[in-house]
């Protein structure tokens, strides 16, 4: 019992560095008209030189990911199946065909550089699915050796840069081209590469927006599981190497399981109105004290020396993704 409460002490420090950020992020949202989110994670960036306490690190790994996945899981008593078909379904073909592009764009363009397949096929993945995640998912189907732990760290702090990029400019690109609530939520869905940031993204645009993006995003991350496995048997196919079955097959990401369920029971209306309307506001505060979590623990220092086709390789990647859905939208009209 004494190591329990002591391993749960240990998170307190980074936990109550979250949420006085998100409380400060709150203060200057309301009293300056800002994006609470963008305030979070800007904040949070500030305070990156905390991530050298070793009191801290534990609550600010637990916020940024474990408050992250459970504020996101909440979000789908905030969407139904009439909120869904608002999109339509050709849309929804639309972000899985994105994927798929994306991922075959980046081990092309990757070849045609002069860069390992392996190194697009992260990034492509990273790109195109669900950032850090999928990068580290794809990573543990490869074939392991110093370059590819390089390359998968590449990756992650690539595609953690960018989306924090995306997050602040998309919104702006979709005012610019005057896009709806719905083309909007449908444009940083299925383009910004890390949830968290499509959660702020779209939360400091509109609430409709907010659970719309984050909706078309889970999309996304539903296809992590098929594309790894694909992945995975490719690779064991192509290097004639044998890969342990629990490594082939990654896990299905838990809260992608509960915003599920969630959203099931919400469309049939199962759950009192009261108790949606508190959930709803509990994830609010989760995905704030999670994005000012992710603000603290990111450095873009860290890219600095990274070689520059790698970058023109992944900037390229995200640009084709936006340019496709944005090309879609625009054609379209959904």
């Amino acid at each position: 019992m004494s190591t329990a409460i002591a391993r749960s002490s240990s998170y307190f420090p980074g936990i109550g560095v979250s949420i006085t950020i998100a409380m400060a992020a709150t203060f200057l949202s309301l009293r300056y008209g800002a994006p609470a989110m963008l305030m979070g994670l800007l904040l949070g960036l500030a305070f990156n030189f905390l991530m050298d306490s070793p009191k801290v690190l534990p609550g600010i790994e637990l916020a940024a990911n474990g408050l992250l996945r459970l504020g996101v899981a909440l979000l789908g008593l905030r969407i139904t199946f009439a909120d869904v078909m608002t999109l339509g379904w050709v849309p929804i073909l639309v972000v899985c065909s994105a994927v798929l592009l994306t991922l075959g764009f980046g081990i092309v363009v990757a070849r045609l550089m002069g860069l390992s397949a392996r190194l697009g096929t992260l990034t492509g993945g990273a790109v195109a699915i669900c950032g850090a995640s999928a990068a580290m998912a794809i990573s543990s189907v490869l074939p392991a050796d110093d370059d590819q732990r390089k390359e998968t760290l590449f990756t992650v702090i690539g595609v953690t840069t960018l989306s924090t990029t995306a997050m602040v400019f998309y919104p702006l690109v979709s005012h610019f081209f005057g896009l709806s609530d719905t083309e909007t939520g449908l444009f940083l869905g299925a383009t910004i590469h890390d949830v968290a940031q499509v959660v702020g993204a779209g939360y400091s645009v509109s609430g409709e927006v907010g659970d719309l993006s984050t909706f078309v995003k889970l999309l996304r991350v539903a296809m992590l599981v098929p594309v790894v496995i694909l992945i995975g048997l490719v690779a064991r196919s192509r290097l004639s190497q044998r890969v342990d079955d629990a490594r082939s097959v990654p896990p299905i990401p838990w809260f992608l399981v509960l915003f599920v369920a969630l959203f099931i029971a919400n469309s049939f209306s199962l759950f009192p109105a009261t108790v949606v309307d508190v959930a709803a506001s509990g994830a609010s505060w989760l995905l704030l004290t999670a994005i000012a979590a992710l603000g603290v623990r990111t450095s873009l220092k860290e890219i600095v020396g990274v070689g520059i086709r790698p970058v023109v390789l992944m900037a390229a990647e995200t640009m084709f993704i936006a340019g496709f859905i944005l090309a879609f939208i625009l054609i379209y009209k959904p």
